[in-house]
């Protein structure tokens, strides 16, 4: 019998809905469970291959008769059930062998690899329908020749490959571990050979065991609806009120979809020793296909194919050139000759399909469970937190677009664009020396009200409500991961110990320590070696900053010449509008320098990563994302910080222009100001950016496919033979998954996020961009998923890992940044100062716009022409506030100057303190996990402990009244 502490620490409940325990001295009678369909995810948890999964029925028999498995030894390679395998498992002709290997490899020598348990195998059946079935099954090419045992996991090799040996004695150990091998060539390409593996049931529990994967508790799984009698009446009687309104559209339809019914049931560690303990209804469907894949994934990463300790794992091999690919395979095509709803989904990626991946869905809910089961944990969490961060979008992208018509609407009552455009007899200085001439202030109409349209009353509000939604979306999202980690059943699962990187070991093979959790000597990176490789590492990232920073220098020199060249061009309509050629062409030359440049920096980032030698993948991983935020992000926002901060800032004024190299006179602002050049230098990088990634995340995968498939009809393959290929063949000519994961399109969407946050009181627009982008991105991820990439191995995963950290750091430069661009870049504290102290308000306070009256002429300094030389008399305008040509101190800083630089740095400070404090004090107000699911944890848990007690309890009197035994009812 199990002690207190053992039933406590292995079972824990996981379910939304509770079995009902009783108390010891209660009867408990335990009836047969009905095919409902609240039952049946407990009775059929994961049915991976049904014909039709809106068929159930034909597995769910509530007489069947559940085999009591007792505990016993279990030996590798041996089935536990006779009616697993066939007959003829370990023969020759069941197992297809190549006549290049044959003088290195012998089908017989299996047999001796594998551990032999006296089990009785039944007789072979005569060949009937249902062994017709298991060919057309065979034929559809998720299983073995025979029909029966499904294929989880496909290696293709060469056979001109050179590592005949290594390849060999890895499939030797594979089959002593367990696993059943089956060879067959390509259709294709005869140099091509495909190894099916099959994970037997014994296999699968061992390792289920060892890897304490948590499987469904079936012992007094009862379902009674005790939250309809503790909820109130009010919540009875809204629930009821809501089944009268409309259904919402973009929740998935259950009915069509039972397979996306939740996993409503208790898990626990799986044991061998209390198989008895769990819903086993069908052992083959018992370990879902995900499981399944991820069991031998397991295996493979740890099976040896030389002698040596690091001589072991699938990646290795992989590396080395032995194999070409490994990876499990897809359930079947994705799309079917019947509609789905009168013929049921074929398989669960036809149904991720039609109910996820297609355009047609785009509104729709996510079916993350449906995801979660076919990809696994991580990729699940991903679309998980894009769709959260999709939704929560919305309300951002709504206020923004408030904002954005406010100005829309006030445009032509702007009092300022008022006084602009009626500005005729304003002459403005020139701003160019060479070929620019004198133009009057009017002439900036179209500029003053675009800029009105980002830089109104509204500007301050959204930059603190982004600043307040940032945090919300980070807060919010956590709670949401707790439930999601709970509804999956990832609260007690940790890491397993990752295994070291060949070439960590490959280089620090010497120098061994003892390691602290495994107990084993491992090869250990000494502490000065580690401390160098960092600051070389850290070296060269300042140095590819340093690079974008000259990019974005030889840009600006760029906008210096063509500003020349624009204000003497032969067309009119450019030397009009000199500026905004100059400004558009540079964000083209800017946007296509930071596409080449990523390029470069992926590859500087991996030789960085690799020189440091990080320990695990993981760390690897780590690493190199954090580089390629770094260098992407400088690469992205260098310009438009530049454009924000210091376009204009140190032009000097006219008569004493700064130049640069002595030659070139430094840009200035538009007397509207520098934040139209921003809004423009976002916009078109962020609507740029967007869609050269989707290109690149379906565009690119199709036309290697659609090349692929070139090559095949060149070989002389035709329509009839592509369609006959087998499943591992078809995903085999699919593409395979990015080498670092789910690290692009994490980096795509957190770069994002920056743009959506960082400057978004410079562009309010920038929250519908990337609402309208994701809602494309969703279901292109998922399009590309589930058609065009080979299936991924379904990992684990618990959170987003680093990018969660980066997340945060955006949303603390984003209160910076936005502060600073209110200040300095916008035009509202020169407003703001003018209306309290020297506008027609001044004792009255700010009321209307009829006080910013006279704005744009107290904004104005006069300087007298005839200083500049070339001919011109009289007097012109530009943006400062100095004193004028007749005044004792001529062109020097006046009072109002100070007033606004004041009025800045104090603003900064106002806000940013502010902003903090509302950001602090909603983290602390809302906690990570939610309180309800707090209670139901800890109420399950102490259920399952009860039901702990008594499924031991009951097990025991059973044996002891089998044996003759007398028993009583407390505990033994």
């Amino acid at each position: 019998p199990l002690s207190h502490a053992d039933s406590q620490q292995s079972l824990k409940a996981t379910g939304k809905l509770h079995c009902m325990n009783t108390s010891k001295s209660e009867t408990v009678k335990e009836h047969p469970l009905k095919p409902s369909r609240r039952s049946m995810p407990c009775l059929a948890q994961s049915q991976t291959h049904p014909q039709s999964l809106s068929k159930h029925s034909s597995f769910l028999q509530p007489n069947r008769v559940q085999p009591q498995l007792q505990p016993q030894p279990l030996s590798a390679g041996t089935p536990l059930f006779s009616s697993d395998f066939p007959s003829d498992v370990g023969k020759e002709k069941d197992t297809y062998t190549d006549d290049s290997e044959h003088g290195n490899y012998d089908a017989r020598t299996d047999q001796s690899l594998l551990i032999q348990n006296k089990l009785t195998r039944q007789k072979t059946e005569p060949r009937t329908k249902s062994s017709l079935k298991s060919d057309a099954m065979a034929l559809s090419g998720l299983f073995f020749k025979d029909g029966k045992k499904r294929i989880d996991y496909i290696l293709v090799y060469k056979k001109s490959s050179p590592q005949v040996e290594k390849r060999s004695t890895f499939e030797k150990n594979l089959r002593a571990e367990g696993l059943m091998l089956e060879r067959e060539p390509a259709v294709t390409n005869s140099d091509i050979m495909f190894v099916k593996i099959h994970c037997p049931w014994e296999t699968l529990c061992k390792y289920a065991e060892r890897m304490n994967i948590r499987m469904p508790f079936r012992k007094k799984c009862y379902y009674t609806d005790w939250r309809s009698k503790t909820m109130g009446s009010l919540q009875r009687n809204i629930r009821e009120l809501k089944s009268w309104l409309p259904r919402n559209p973009m929740k998935l339809d259950k009915e069509a979809l039972p397979d996306l019914e939740e996993t409503d049931c208790y898990t626990a560690p799986f044991s061998r020793a209390r198989i008895h303990h769990f819903t086993i209804n069908n052992k083959d469907s018992f370990f879902s296909n995900s499981t399944r894949s991820r069991i031998v994934h397991h295996v493979l990463q740890r099976t040896k194919y030389e002698d040596g300790k690091s001589k072991m794992g699938i990646n290795r091999l992989l590396n080395n050139g032995t194999y070409e690919a490994a990876f499990p395979p897809h359930e079947g095509s994705h799309k079917s000759r019947h509609p789905i709803k009168t013929h049921g989904a074929q398989n669960h990626r036809h149904l991720l399909y039609e109910r996820w991946a297609r355009w047609g869905m785009w509104y729709k809910y996510q079916p993350l469970d449906l995801i979660r089961r076919y990809f696994g944990e991580k990729i699940g969490l991903y679309f998980a937190w894009l769709g959260w961060y999709t939704g929560m979008l919305i309300p951002a992208a709504l206020v923004g677009l408030f904002v954005f018509l406010y100005g829309l609407f006030t445009m032509d009552s702007s009092q300022v664009s008022k006084e602009i455009c009626e500005a005729n007899e304003t002459v403005m200085c020139p701003m160019c020396e060479r070929n620019c001439t004198l133009q009057k202030l009017n002439e900036s109409c179209i500029y003053a009200k675009v800029t009105h349209l980002f830089d109104n009353g509204g500007t301050v509000f959204f930059a603190i409500f982004m600043a307040i939604w940032a945090t919300v979306f980070l807060e919010f999202w956590k709670r949401r991961r707790a439930v999601l980690t709970y509804d999956w059943d990832l609260i007690d699962w940790e890491d397993e110990e990752e295994e070291l990187r060949p070439q960590f070991e490959a280089k620090y093979s010497q120098v061994e320590r003892v390691n602290p959790i495994t107990g084993k000597p491992e090869p250990f990176q000494p502490f000065p070696d580690k401390l160098s490789r960092l600051m070389v590492s850290v070296s060269g990232i300042f140095f590819m900053i340093s690079l974008v920073l000259t990019a974005v220098f030889a840009v600006v020199v760029y906008r210096l010449v063509a500003m020349e060249q624009f204000a003497s061009f032969k067309w009119y309509f450019i030397k009009k509008y000199w500026q905004f050629a100059t400004s558009g062409t540079g964000v083209c030359i800017n946007f296509m320098i930071i596409m080449s440049l990523n390029v470069v920096y992926e590859k500087v980032a991996y030789l960085l990563t690799d020189l440091e030698h990080p320990r695990t993948e993981s760390e690897w991983e780590n690493s190199f994302a954090l580089k390629m935020f770094l260098f992407q992000f400088v690469n992205l926002n260098s310009s438009i910080f530049y454009i924000a901060f210091f376009l204009g800032r140190f032009a000097g004024r006219p008569g004493k222009y700064n130049k640069l190299f002595n030659r070139w006179r430094l840009e200035e602002c538009h007397p509207s100001g520098c934040l139209i050049d921003l809004c423009l230098q976002m916009g078109v990088i962020m609507v740029l950016k967007q869609m050269w990634n989707n290109f690149m995340e379906l565009g690119y995968p199709l036309l290697q496919n659609w090349w692929s498939r070139r090559k095949m009809k060149r070989r002389g393959q035709s329509m009839e033979n592509k369609i006959s290929l087998p499943q591992w063949e078809k995903d085999w000519n699919l593409q395979p998954m990015n080498l670092h994961g789910l690290m692009d399109e994490y980096l795509e969407m957190v770069l994002q996020f920056g743009f959506t946050t960082i400057f978004v009181a410079a562009f309010p627009l920038a929250p519908l961009l990337a609402l309208l982008n994701n809602i494309i991105e969703i279901r292109l991820d998922a399009y590309k998923f589930v058609t065009q990439w080979r299936r991924p191995m379904p990992a684990r995963a618990t959170d987003i890992g680093i990018w969660y950290g980066i997340l945060e750091g955006i949303g603390v430069l984003a209160v910076i940044t936005n502060a600073f661009v209110i200040a300095i870049t916008s035009d509202y504290i020169p407003r703001f100062v003018y209306a309290y102290k020297y506008g027609p308000c001044t004792d009255q306070g700010y009321r209307q716009e009829k006080c910013l009256k006279g704005y744009v002429n107290s904004s104005l300094s006069v300087f007298d022409l005839s200083e500049l030389g070339m001919g011109y008399s009289g007097y012109c305008r530009y943006r400062d506030y100095r004193a004028p040509p007749w005044s004792s101190t001529p062109y020097e800083f006046t009072l109002q100057f100070w007033h606004v630089l004041a009025a800045r740095l104090a603003f900064i400070i106002v806000f940013e303190h502010l902003v903090f404090g509302i950001k602090s004090f909603i983290a602390y107000l809302i906690p990570d996990i939610p309180k309800d699911l707090c209670d139901r944890m800890r109420r399950e848990k102490y259920l399952v402990q009860e039901m702990m007690y008594e499924a031991e309890l009951e097990h025991l009197q059973r044996e002891r009244k089998k044996n003759g035994k007398q028993y009583h009812h407390e505990w033994p």
